[in-house]
């Protein structure tokens, strides 16, 4: 039982004018496509991404302040323990008194003392104690000058009395994200 193939088959003007019509939507398609992007594009784009880039900058900063921050902290904390741990030498005896003038209070003369080192008590090797390897850097000022203050020096006093090192703080004048000045640190 063989089918009859050609009443499967359309008519060939159907087949020209399908094609006529395929043809002719392919070439409206190319004729509305468009090459690049329009300038209304490319400012919307542009507009975009400044917004973004307006969003992302400032938490930027206040990332960086915030690790100075850090730094800062660490830095006066690292000086501070080793004029505590000097003065625990000398009121522990391992420091001998003939290394400090009379009216030092058992603390160090200066930030340099910490780094050199003093002779140990009672030892005829000459070995040195030492309390820092170098003196950290401000990352405030990008120093490595700190205001200074002695025991003798007022708790807000600006200015350095000279007979030892008391305390340390930045000499920046700026202000940290807690809204607190950084010398009061």
């Amino acid at each position: 039982m063989g089918k009859n193939t050609s009443s499967l088959q359309v008519p060939s003007s159907c087949q020209q004018s399908d094609r006529r019509r395929v043809f002719d939507v392919r070439s409206w398609v190319s004729n509305t496509r468009r090459e690049g992007y329009t300038f209304v594009e490319l400012l919307i784009v542009v507009t975009v991404l400044m917004v973004l880039a307006s969003a992302v900058l400032p938490l930027a900063q206040v990332t960086s302040q915030r690790q100075r921050e850090v730094e800062l902290r660490r830095n006066l904390r690292e000086i501070r323990t080793a004029i505590d741990k000097f003065k625990d030498a000398v009121d522990t005896g391992l420091i001998p008194t003939t290394e400090l003038r009379p009216d030092n209070e058992g603390y160090p003369p200066d930030l340099d003392t910490l780094v050199e080192g003093v002779a140990i008590a009672n030892d005829a090797t000459g070995r040195k104690l030492k309390f820092l390897r170098r003196i950290p850097l401000d990352p405030m000022t990008n120093d490595n000058e700190w205001g200074l203050r002695s025991y003798q020096d007022k708790p807000d006093s600006t200015s350095w009395g000279g007979q030892n090192v008391f305390d340390v703080y930045t000499k920046s004048q700026g202000k940290g994200l807690d809204g607190t000045k950084y010398h009061d640190w």
